[in-house]
C-alpha cells in the first residue's frame, strides 16, 4: 500500500478533520426513513417521465441537412453523420486550438468519457456523434489518446449556421431527426442539462458524500457547517499544492493564461496535472498519467493517479 493509501485511511488526529456522518439508528428507524423518501423518489421519477413525454411533443425547426463536417475521409454533410439511422445525438465538444491535452475542457473530457457503449442506443435507430468546435486534425488525436471511438466530426467551419442563437465554443447537446433527406432539430440543452451523459453523477447521489461539489444543498457541506462551523471543500484533510512532475531530461511547454504545465520528453513516464474545474471538489488530485509503453514506439497508454 503506497503512504499516500496509508495517509487516506489512518485515523485523523484532529477529530475536527473526521468527515461528518449520519446519525446512528436502529434498523426499524432507518428504514422507516427511507420509505419516506422513497415516496418523494417515486415521485420525481414520474415527474421526470412527464418532462420527457413533454420534451417529445416539442415542435421541430429544419436544420439544412447538407451542412458540412469534416470527419476521418473528408468532408460530410450533416444527413451523413446520421449513418442511416433515424436520430442523432450530437454533443457539440469545447476545443481549444493549438493547446496541448492538458489544457483541453475537463467538463467536456468528463462527460465524453461516461458515454461509451453505444450499441443500446443503435438499437433504438440512434447515432451518438461528437461534433467538435475545433479542426479535425488537431481534435482527433485527443479523442485517440482517450480511448474513445465514438464517432467524431469537426464543426469548425458550420458553428454559426448549426448553433443559431446559441454561444458557439461552449457545450452543447442536440438532438436531430431525419425524415427523408431532409434534418430536424428536435430538442438542445446545456450546463446541467448534459448531466443526462454522466451515469457517475446518478450513482454518487445515491451516497452519504454525493458528489463531493461546493454547491450541493445538504449532505457533506451541511454537516461540515455543523462541526464548528469549518468551511471546507474536500473529504479528506491532506492537500497538497498542484504541481507536474518533471522526469529528467524533460521539458516544460508554455503555458498561457497561467494554466498548469504540461511536460513532455524522454522520461519513463510523464504526468499531466489538470487544474481542477470551478464546480469540483478539491483534495486528493486526480492526474492523468501518460505512460509510454516499451518496444512500443508511440505506443501511450493512460492511468489515473492521485496526488495528496
Amino acid at each position: 500500500m503506497t503512504d499516500h493509501a496509508n495517509k487516506l485511511r489512518s485515523v485523523p488526529a484532529d477529530p475536527a478533520d473526521v468527515p461528518a456522518m449520519p446519525t446512528i439508528v436502529d434498523w426499524a428507524t432507518f428504514q422507516a426513513e427511507l420509505d419516506a423518501l422513497r415516496v418523494r423518489e417515486k415521485a420525481h421519477t414520474r415527474a421526470g417521465d412527464a418532462i420527457a413525454a413533454a420534451r417529445r411533443r416539442l415542435p421541430m425547426v429544419e436544420v439544412n441537412s447538407a451542412t458540412s463536417l469534416i470527419g476521418p475521409h473528408g468532408l460530410v454533410t450533416l444527413l451523413e453523420a446520421f449513418e442511416g439511422r433515424r436520430e442523432l445525438i450530437a454533443y457539440y465538444f469545447m476545443w481549444y486550438p493549438g493547446r496541448p491535452a492538458a489544457e483541453q475542457c475537463e467538463g467536456c473530457t468528463l462527460y465524453t468519457s461516461q458515454v461509451r457503449e453505444l450499441s443500446f442506443l443503435h438499437s433504438r435507430d440512434v447515432t451518438y456523434a461528437i461534433f467538435c468546435q475545433g479542426p479535425y486534425d488537431e481534435s482527433v488525436c485527443y479523442r485517440d489518446f482517450m480511448g474513445w471511438d465514438m464517432p467524431w466530426y469537426s464543426t469548425q467551419d458550420s458553428l454559426d449556421a448549426l448553433l443559431v442563437g446559441r454561444r458557439v465554443g461552449m457545450f452543447h447537446l442536440v438532438c436531430y431527426l431525419r425524415h427523408g433527406d431532409k434534418v430536424f432539430e428536435t430538442y438542445w440543452t446545456n450546463g446541467r442539462g448534459v448531466e443526462a451523459m454522466n451515469n457517475s453523477y446518478a450513482l454518487l447521489d445515491m451516497t452519504i458524500y454525493g458528489r463531493q461539489e461546493w454547491w450541493e444543498v445538504g449532505g457533506l457541506a451541511r454537516r461540515l457547517a455543523a462541526q464548528g462551523g469549518r468551511q471546507r471543500r474536500s473529504v479528506p484533510s491532506q492537500r497538497t499544492p498542484h504541481r507536474p512532475v518533471v522526469p529528467p531530461g524533460s521539458r516544460t511547454l508554455r503555458r498561457p493564461r497561467g494554466r498548469p504545465q504540461l511536460t513532455v520528453g524522454s522520461g519513463p513516464k510523464v504526468r499531466a496535472t489538470r487544474p481542477t474545474p470551478p464546480m469540483a471538489l478539491s483534495g486528493p488530485r486526480l492526474s492523468l498519467c501518460w505512460r509510454f509503453s516499451s518496444g512500443q514506439p508511440g505506443r501511450v497508454s493512460r492511468t489515473a493517479t492521485t496526488s495528496g
